[in-house]
Order: structure tokens, then sequence, then C-alpha cells
């Protein structure tokens, strides 16, 4: 029979899952959100035009065009931005449940991950509000993109810890693993920034500044303007729907993404040939395979001008890509070491080889 802390656990281990997935639903719906243009759909927060949902009717929508002159009402875009609201909205109330149940129990050495979680849900949320208040200034937008990808990340985490799986492995290899382990922690960084290079592509609308590929406007270094392309004090508003940079400050921001994937692709390959080389094979094939399905959703929005679909993909392709390493890093970390001893080593040795052969060893 289930002991009250380990149903306790349990129902938090449940609860994690449903709340990473619901994370993984508002990130994408944030892309789709700000790629159709739909971050002012409503302007006001967190209602939309005075209502809990949007105005529907021909009179509702008059009586929201009299109050907002200047923000006539596009349901085309009211809806995208309120559905986003209702799954962040849920999402915040689930993970207010798992704070609850970890302060019930508060030894748990997953307390202070889900109450810092907490915090950063918060924040997110103020983030969403400004995003809507300050007229999608860049730095804002680009805040609450990493923000919604910090919350996915903690999850998954959480969701890891929860599962307390033992990942055991031959002490003798723990030298190789450990060679692994800060080149995992520099390809997590170099997305991470990368991420935020998309984000700030995005939000500025440079994603067609160069609108072919491999080349940019015909040019391998076209004019362009990194001083005015990177000035995180540009001033706030009034509007920043459509961007508010010359040609040249986005081609810099445009650039200097491309040149960012191309860092990530080398870092992350590296590590995936050195996770082969280790034994972790599975993982290696996993890892570059994230990669590359990635880079080419990046190089197809560029050569196919932006298709809402294929955008939307390599939104969720970044979110796969971090989660990915995240996961390895987390379970090399994690790994554990067997004391082999010298019985029957002919028979510990193959042992060995057939867990390394494969994700056996960190699944």
């Amino acid at each position: 029979m289930m002991s009250k802390q380990e149903s306790h656990k349990n129902w938090r281990r449940k609860l994690a899952w449903v709340a990473c997935v619901l994370a993984i639903v508002v990130v994408v719906l944030g892309a789709f959100t700000r790629l159709v243009d739909a971050g002012l759909g409503c302007p006001d927060w967190p209602g939309c035009y005075g209502h809990l949902t949007w105005p529907n009717d021909t009179e509702e929508i008059s009586t929201a065009n009299l109050i907002y002159p200047d923000s006539p009402v596009d349901v085309s875009k009211t809806w995208p931005e309120m559905m986003h609201r209702y799954f962040a909205g849920s999402l915040l109330l689930l993970v207010l449940s798992l704070t609850y149940l970890s302060w019930q129990q508060r030894r748990s050495p997953t307390f202070k991950h889900t109450n810092i979680l907490l915090l950063i849900i918060i924040l997110q949320a103020a983030f969403g509000m400004w995003t809507v208040t300050l007229k999608l200034w860049p730095q804002i937008v680009t805040a609450h993109l990493l923000g919604g990808m910090t919350t996915l990340s903690m999850l998954w985490i959480l969701c890891e810890r929860l599962a307390d799986k033992p990942r055991q492995l031959a002490e003798s290899y723990l030298p190789a693993i450990k060679r692994l382990r800060p080149l995992a922690l520099v390809a997590i960084a170099v997305v991470i920034i990368q991420i935020a290079l998309g984000g700030w592509t995005s939000s500025n609308y440079a994603a067609l500044a160069c609108p072919d590929f491999p080349t940019c406007h015909n040019k391998w270094w076209p004019a362009a303007d990194f001083v005015e392309g990177f000035n995180i004090a540009q001033q706030i508003g009034p509007n920043y729907l459509g961007g508010a940079l010359e040609s040249d400050a986005r081609t810099a921001i445009h650039l200097t993404h491309r040149i960012g994937a191309l860092l990530v692709t080398v870092i992350v390959l590296m590590l995936a040939i050195l996770a082969w080389r280790t034994g972790f094979r599975a993982w290696s094939l996993w890892l570059t395979g994230a990669l590359l399905l990635q880079v080419s959703l990046g190089i197809a929005n560029v050569v196919m001008y932006l298709p809402l679909g294929i955008a939307v993909a390599h939104n969720a392709g970044a979110a796969f890509l971090l989660l990915s390493l995240l996961t390895f890093t987390y379970r090399l970390y994690t790994l554990k070491a067997i004391t082999v001893g010298r019985q029957d080593t002919d028979t510990n040795v193959q042992e060995r080889n057939v867990n390394l052969s494969g994700v056996s060893n960190l699944n």
C-alpha cells in the first residue's frame, strides 16, 4: 500500500507533468500570437476591450471601438491574444497548486525549486502585462519569450527530479562522463543566447531582413548597423508593431542570429560526437536530430518567406533543442557510480558496454 508521503509525491509528479505540457502549449501559443501580429490584439490587460473574453457581436464591437478609437477591434487578433492569456493563467494556477503541495513537504529536495518557479511565473505574468502596456517594446517582448522558456525549462527539470529515477554507471566510466559535462553546459548557454537573439530578431521584425540564403542581399557581409540594432536603451513607444528600426539595423540583428546559429551548430555537434565516443549513441543521434531539425526550420523560414506554420515550428524547435540538452545534462550530472569488483570481470565489462551502447543508462 502506498504511504502518505509517496501518494503526495505521486500527485506532485502528475501535476508537474500536466503543467509541463501546458507550458509547451503556452510557448507555442505565444509564438503564434506574436507571428500573427496579435500582441496588441487587446489594448488592455488582463481583459480584452473590457471583456473577460473578447467582443464578438456587432454591439460589443461598436462599443469597444468607441472606447478605444486608436485600436479598432480585429477579431482575428483578439482571440489568439486571449487564448494565450487563458492558457498562461491556467499554468499559473497549476504552479500555485504545486507550490501549495510543496509547502506540505518542506523538507522535499524540490521545495526551493517549486517556490522559485512560482516567482518566475509571476514575473512572467508581469512581462505579459508590460508587453501590452508598453506596446510591444522589444526589450520586454524578448524578456517575455525568455521567461516562457525559463518557466518551461524549470517545469521540465522539476519533472525529472520528481521522477527520482536512479541512474548508475560503472565507476571507471566517470572520467569520460566528467569530460562531457562542461561542454554540455556550454551547449545550453549558447542555445539560450541564441533563443534570446531569436526573440530580439522577432520583436524587431528582422526575420526577413536578409531575404536570401546563405548570403544576405546577395552579399556575404552586407551593410549592417550593429550599434543601432542592439541598442537596448532605445526609447519606449509609442508603438513597436511592425518594428521601428531602419533596414541596416535589422540586417545586423538577422546576421547576428545566423552567426549564433552557426556557433550553436558547431558546439552541439561537438557534444554529439563526444557523446557518441563516450557510448551515449542514442543521445548523440537525438541531439543531432534536434539540431538539424531546428537549423532546417530556420533556413526554411528565410527561403520560404516566413510561412506561419514553419515559423511557429521554429519556436517550438528551439524549446525542443533546449529541453533535450537540459535533460541530457541533468542526467549526466545525476549519474552515480557503481563500484565494480574484481570478480566476474569479463561479465561486468560486457554489461557496462551494453549499458553504454545506447540511452539505457540515461533514460
